[in-house]
Parts: structure tokens; sequence; C-alpha cells
């Protein structure tokens, strides 16, 4: 098995996945969205899990895209 650069720093839906990537993005934090179902789809096969999308970024990003994750997620908490 390989070992990846890229570590998951947020899994969930659609829109709050775009909008952690966003702000990331505007941060200059190269993130990668991983769509497993998406894949799947287009391989023509089916997925476990629909509508569920990853956030990956680089292990030299980490801190600085944990930091800016748990910032949007509380306030998304606070916003339900």
């Amino acid at each position: 098995m390989k070992t990846s650069n890229y570590i998951r720093v947020f899994m969930g839906d659609f829109i709050s996945v775009q909008r952690i990537f966003l702000a990331l993005e505007s941060e200059n934090i190269c993130a990668i969205i991983k769509d497993e179902s998406e894949s799947a789809r287009l391989a023509g096969f089916g997925a476990s899990i629909q509508g569920v999308q990853e956030i990956h970024v680089h292990k030299d990003e980490l801190k600085r895209a944990t930091s800016i994750v748990e910032n949007i997620s509380s306030e998304m908490e606070t916003q339900n």
C-alpha cells in the first residue's frame, strides 16, 4: 500500500465541503476534494455512501488547514 502525503481534514456533504474548500483556497492552501460515490459512478460501480465528500490537504499545510476547518465547522454548527 502506498503512503500518501495528503491527509483528510474534513468529511461531509457537498455544501459544507465547498464552503471549507473555498476558505482553504482563499488562504492559498491546496486542497483536494475526494468523492468516492462519483468516482464509483463514473467507473460503472455503486458506492456505499452517497453524497459524502472528503477534503484532503498536503501534510505540510495540515496545521493551517485544521485551524480553518475547525473554525468553519464551529460556525456551521452554531448556525444549525
